[in-house]
């Protein structure tokens, strides 16, 4: 029997209907294989950080997987790609951006994938929703070191 890790996944969308992209996108991460859905945060609104484009939708849902971290990774890239992203430049506005935030306690950096995600702790639009589903994960300082950045709930939690 495979291991379960709990892991946490960022999602974003800010070009066509970002809210049912997102949403839909939740859905897809929940079915994949060997992969249970343990809690899914509202969706939120933001300007984009180092983008461009229409203002974000952005959620985290957290999971219960027997996927390694790399399986995880490229069964979250096949979802992205069935939405239509494309990678044409850096930071570039997408169909649909999952970022695979934590994988249990596992710590790694290399060409595939850094965990915990480098650049997780700089964002509200990944914090603010992590700590709705996951208060443990997020401390008030990692908050406080975001609150200036712009962040709505426009949707409950499902």
């Amino acid at each position: 029997m495979a291991v379960v890790v709990g892991a946490y996944v960022a999602l974003g969308a800010n070009l066509g209907d970002a809210q049912g992209t997102v949403r839909a996108a939740m859905d897809q991460v929940a079915r994949l294989p060997q992969t249970q859905l343990v809690a899914a945060s509202s969706l939120y609104r933001t300007a984009p950080v180092d983008s461009s484009g229409p203002d974000y939708i952005n959620a985290v849902v957290a999971v219960d997987t027997g996927l390694t971290a790399t399986e995880l990774l490229q069964a979250m890239q096949q979802i992205e790609l069935q939405a239509g992203r494309e990678r044409p430049y850096r930071n570039a506005p997408r169909t649909l951006d999952l970022d695979l935030l934590m994988y249990g306690e596992l710590v790694q950096e290399d060409a595939a994938l850094t965990l915990p995600h480098p650049r997780m702790f700089q964002r509200a639009f990944v914090l603010v929703p992590l700590h709705e589903i996951a208060p443990e994960r997020v401390t008030a300082e990692q908050l406080e070191a975001v609150a200036d950045q712009g962040i709505v709930r426009i949707d409950e939690a499902r």
